[in-house]
């Protein structure tokens, strides 16, 4: 049986320099959730607790067929509904879309089916929230940020100004891939890829 490592397959996905860069990507598929909220607040908490069973619903039934996966970093949107900057805006005024990246080989209606399958089984009605859904997000600017969540606008500041230099406009949300896990990594050394894309 094949093992699909999405983190392997697409390193150039998963990677990113210490200085800002331009990057682009195709349209990829996702496991979604949205909410609003805190980071690492209530809601977000039980959304992250939905996802991750229904990403490994789909690994186990692709498993039985015989195309196992390994299940990817978990992912996030983030956006506000005023035109203030984010960061000006109260945390709990936050919106987000939590992703799970999926192999192409997932299809629409085997969703479907281990959706109800894993909802039913979870008895978690916020399963049945998940969507599944492909994103394109075109060229980007993107950099690694180093260090605790609460550090990034040093790194925002450098992918929005080279933005500026290079004479482009944020054409999408604000991405990031928590390559690390807060439960077992010192904050100091956190890695999260910080993405905009760009036009």
């Amino acid at each position: 049986m094949t093992k699909s490592d999405l983190i392997k397959e697409y390193k150039s996905y998963y990677k990113a320099g210490i200085k800002p860069e331009r990057v682009s990507f195709n349209k990829i598929p996702y496991l979604t959730l949205e909410g609003k909220g805190a980071p690492a607040g209530s809601e977000f908490v039980d959304k992250v607790q939905a996802l991750y069973p229904m990403a490994y619903g789909l690994k186990k039934f692709y498993k039985n067929m015989g195309k196992d996966f390994g299940v990817p970093k978990l992912e996030g949107l983030w956006w506000v509904e005023e035109d203030r900057p984010a960061l000006e805006v109260p945390r709990e005024e936050w919106h987000w879309k939590l992703m799970i990246r999926m192999p192409d080989f997932v299809k629409e209606e085997v969703f479907v089916s281990v959706q109800n399958e894993v909802a039913e089984k979870k008895k978690n009605k916020l399963i049945r929230e998940i969507r599944f859904e492909a994103i394109l997000d075109g060229q980007c600017v993107q950099m690694m940020h180093i260090g605790p969540y609460s550090t990034e606008p040093e790194t925002i500041r450098a992918i929005l100004s080279f933005i500026d230099e290079n004479g482009l406009t944020v054409n999408g949300l604000h991405h990031e891939i928590y390559l690390s896990d807060p439960r077992k990594t010192a904050p100091e050394k956190m890695k999260t890829i910080i993405r905009y894309p760009v036009k």
